[in-house]
């Protein structure tokens, strides 16, 4: 199963109904975290009972647990979802398979993707190397295109970059 994607963890119960608390910070949950839809947590799959959403975390039931001592035994496991199932649309790409993307400029370097991360809970920043290590929000107009297909980034430097 190496087209699952990781969604989140598992970090506790909550209640006595067999709701379990999942730490999310997936770009793509509310296509992940809908009744009906199978998590994967340690290669077996568990369907989506009931959702909502509490504080900062993701709450579901799973399959027919009804009790909180059915469910302990997923604490502390990690949670995915199948990539075929997330139904991307052209414009949407998750960060695992960007890393693997070429990045191409408007002053013909090319380049790739170390690193993506979070600057602050809205502001997803990505660490590129050229000649020299640039830092670009993942929302900036220097981001011209992602082509999937191609797998390459296109960005336009500002002068002096």
């Amino acid at each position: 199963m190496d087209n699952k994607v990781y969604v989140g963890k598992i970090v506790s119960t909550h209640g006595i109904k067999g709701e379990i608390r999942i730490l999310s910070d997936f770009d793509y949950k509310e296509k992940v975290f809908k009744v009906g839809n199978k998590l994967i947590i340690e290669n077996k799959e568990y369907t989506i009972k009931s959702y909502r959403k509490h504080k900062n975390y993701d709450m579901v039931t799973l399959n027919d647990y009804n009790n909180i001592n059915e469910v302990l035994f997923l604490m502390k496991k990690e949670v995915y979802f199948l990539k075929e199932n997330l139904n991307l649309s052209s414009n949407e790409v998750l960060d695992e398979d960007l890393m693997t993307f070429t990045v191409l400029t408007n002053d013909n370097k090319k380049g790739i993707i170390k690193e993506i991360f979070y600057a602050s809970q809205t502001n997803k920043i990505i660490r590129i190397q050229l000649d020299k290590e640039i830092l670009i929000p993942m929302n900036s107009p220097m981001i011209e295109k992602i082509d999937k297909e191609k797998k390459e980034i296109y960005i336009k430097l500002l002068d002096n970059m």
